[in-house]
């Protein structure tokens, strides 16, 4: 029998050590991760999956990491690593990425790699290492670079994994955009170097040295760029010092122009007056961009200080530049008159209303996933290719024509997102450095495009969304010190953000800024077979402040009535086919101003050549009915400002504009695939009573649960006792 027993024990012993061996054999074998995380943090998104899927040419990531990084650093290349294996096993046979080994050694392979690291512009970064309770500083290499075909994109530097699959599929979207618009070119990207060559006199005197040997490095540049361009950069130098023709088109292009009167140098040599040009002109067809050559730095002790363009930057610019005049991304329009603010660039010093109103983030970001066309309706119509025009906080009216122009851009199956304020600020005494001290007013703002917006069954009220949980502004100690409340900057907790909406599932908060509420027609929705989806809304908590508009906090009091208090709707999407507002009516004229010498023009294009032009006349069709287009609408543009949205587009603000416009233009699994990683998770509000409830389970909870426990135990062992009194007692033994 024991026999027995020993031979059944040493056989299960071997059945499961051969199951265990035979598991971790599948687990190496087999790639299979679980994503357990609510946005599949750890899974690729479908918008990566496909690219990787459909690659046509080969594409090779090599990654440089260095080695025993202290935390959280650490933790960087194993996601890495597992994210490049997720991307290898989704992707077709053109995907494969390696690591390279940059390691601290003073080996062969380690100096190697190092260089080719250098070669696609990764550089080492600085990180923070606290050791034996000393907080050092040590460099590492961390960064990959991506070659597909003969384009080469890197990433120098990995430091975070936030939003780093977003970054990776982007740089791949990016990388196959550019070799597809690089070989449907006819024509090659003119590259221009317009430098005069009798700056190389003065040069000297600027602290610039080196400029006659300047025309060869730039085109040593070209030759690399065109390496990883297909060859179609060609290189060109023109210099307006030698051909007149060559100063025409510097002032063309608006170069940088020099000047210097006659003087004399230390050593009494004297150097005659003249003028000369500096700039790189990258050109494609009609468009064109500048790149600066020698900047012009005013300094307030030392004066006007010249300095050359480093040659790695040039590099770098003129690459970008090329991208931008062959519209690798797709296009997107941005209304750029009627008092909208325009789209990046940097205000003027010490002009703060300026640099409050800038839109230089936004700017930045939409240009990472887009061309962004400025739209001047009052010059041109609305080109066509353009898939959305965005409007954002215009000030002025726009004409009957104005308005048909954007109505019939809705007509073809376009888009539309809009950015509308109720009221305008008004500052007292002008603009500049004091303005900032002054307290501004607020007049009601009537554009024309309300008309427009409720005939398409949108209306923007005429008042603000104030909000009990709102933004709390910390006050200086000087002036009291605390917090106080900014009621016009209510904060839209999870629970009231749309999450039927696919690319605002991640989005956990906002901070919204002088909105006004948006009302829909839902009859007229309904009848035009549209479908409107509020993105949305306020609290229960807040009301809207109408009539006359004072957002000063101090002057700001919730109401009394607890009948005012209401969620406000402030954010929709209406989409389907739009009703034209000009259907049955006569194509609105469009107003020419008036040109000096017309009447001659006419009576030479009319009368004298004998024809009636009065009798031939244009019909400009009307379309009455549109195709499916989308429309996005908020109350306030203020939200596109650079103190909500940050550049890296990390906040959740960034994330919905961004994430909007790209719902917009059809690319809803780039907009999920962007804020999966949002880190802006909120605990979820509870009523006071189960706070309370939760705070009495925790504090008696546990000490009444263990009480209970003992009560249990000591029923079952009484029990137990008796039981075996009964067996065993005199009873029983007779």
């Amino acid at each position: 029998m024991k026999k027995f027993s020993d031979a059944a024990g040493y056989s299960r012993f071997l059945i499961y050590l051969a199951v265990t061996i035979l598991l971790n054999i599948a687990g190496i074998t087999f790639f299979f991760r679980a994503d357990l995380t609510s946005g599949g943090v750890y899974s690729l998104s479908e918008a990566s999956r496909k690219v990787v899927s459909t690659l046509s040419e080969p594409l090779t990531v090599k990654v440089f990491f260095s080695g025993n990084l202290p935390a959280p650093y650490n933790n960087i290349e194993r996601y890495l690593r597992d994210l490049l294996e997720e991307y290898a096993v989704a992707g077709n046979r053109y995907f494969n990425y390696r690591f390279y080994n940059v390691s601290g050694g003073e080996d062969d392979e380690s100096l190697k790699n190092r260089e080719l690291a250098s070669s696609y512009g990764i550089q080492p970064v600085q990180i923070q290492n606290i050791e034996h309770d000393q907080v050092k500083f040590q460099e590492a290499y961390m960064g990959m670079a991506l070659i597909h075909g003969d384009i080469i994109e890197a990433i120098p530097a990995i430091t975070s994994t936030d939003g780093l699959e977003y970054r990776i599929t982007s740089t791949i979207m990016k990388m196959n955009n550019k070799i597809s618009a690089l070989l449907r070119l006819k024509d090659n990207i003119s590259v221009k170097l317009i430098l005069s060559s009798s700056l190389a006199v003065v040069g000297p005197y600027m602290n610039i040295s080196g400029l006659p040997e300047l025309p060869g490095k730039i085109e040593e540049i070209v030759n690399r760029l065109n390496e990883k361009n297909y060859g179609r950069l060609s290189f060109s130098y023109l210099d307006p010092s030698l051909n007149p023709a060559d100063g025409k088109q510097a002032e063309h292009y608006n170069i940088l122009r020099l000047g210097w009167s006659e003087f004399r140098d230390r050593t009494g040599k004297t150097i005659p007056a003249g003028k000369g040009y500096a700039g790189i002109v990258v050109e494609h067809g009609e468009k064109f961009e500048t790149i600066e050559l020698i900047k012009a730095i005013r300094l307030p002790v030392f004066g006007t200080q010249y300095q050359l363009a480093d040659l790695a930057g040039l590099e770098k610019a003129i690459n970008e530049t090329a991208e931008n005049v062959i519209d690798i991304n797709e296009e997107i329009g941005w209304l750029a008159d009627h008092g909208t603010p325009p789209v990046g660039g940097l205000p003027p010093m010490f002009d703060f209303r300026r640099q409050q109103d800038s839109l230089s983030s936004l700017e930045k970001l939409l240009s990472e996933e887009y061309s962004i066309r400025r739209v001047r309706l009052r010059d041109e119509d609305i080109p066509d290719g353009l898939s959305t025009l965005i409007i954002a906080g215009p000030g002025e009216k726009f004409t009957d024509y104005e308005l048909y122009r954007i109505d019939q851009f809705l007509m073809k199956g376009n888009n539309l997102a809009v950015f509308l304020d109720s009221f305008k600020e008004v500052t007292p005494g002008g603009e500049g450095m004091m303005s900032r001290f002054r307290r501004s007013f607020y007049t009601p703002l009537d554009t024309g495009l309300e008309k427009l917006l409720e005939h398409y069954g949108l209306t923007v009220k005429k008042s603000i969304v104030l909000d009990e949980n709102s933004y709390r502004q910390p006050v200086p100690r000087r002036f009291g010190g605390g917090e106080r409340t900014i009621y016009y900057a209510p904060i839209i907790k999870n629970e009231m953000i749309n999450k039927d909406a696919a690319y605002l599932k991640n989005i956990k908060g906002l901070v919204i800024l002088k909105a006004s509420p948006i009302e829909i027609n839902e009859k007229k929705i309904r009848d035009n077979g549209l479908r409107a989806v509020k993105l949305f809304s306020s609290s229960g908590r807040s009301w809207e402040m109408k009539g006359s508009i004072n957002l000063n906090p101090v002057f700001i009091t919730p109401p009394k009535d607890e009948d005012e208090f209401r969620s406000l709707p402030m954010a929709y999407v209406v989409e389907g086919p739009f009703p034209s507002y000009f259907a049955g009516r006569p194509v609105p004229e469009k107003k020419e101003p008036e040109k000096e010498g017309g009447e001659g023009k006419k009576e030479k294009n009319g009368r004298e050549t004998g024809v009636d032009m009065s009798a031939i006349r244009g019909e400009r069709i009307t379309i009455e009915k549109g195709r499916p287009g989308k429309i996005f609408l908020i109350g306030t543009s203020a939200i596109l400002r650079d103190n909500v949205i940050d550049e890296e587009g990390k906040t959740p603000n960034a994330q919905f504009v961004m994430n909007v416009i790209d719902y917009l233009n059809g690319r809803e699994d780039i907009a999920v695939m962007r804020s999966k990683t949002q880190k802006f998770n909120p605990l979820r509000d509870i009523d006071p009573a189960s706070k309370t409830a939760v705070k009495t389970a925790n504090i008696a909870g546990l000490p009444a649960l263990v009480v209970i426990a003992g009560i249990i135990v000591w029923f079952r062992r009484t029990a137990r006792k008796r039981r075996i009194q009964k067996m065993f007692g005199k009873g029983a033994l007779e």
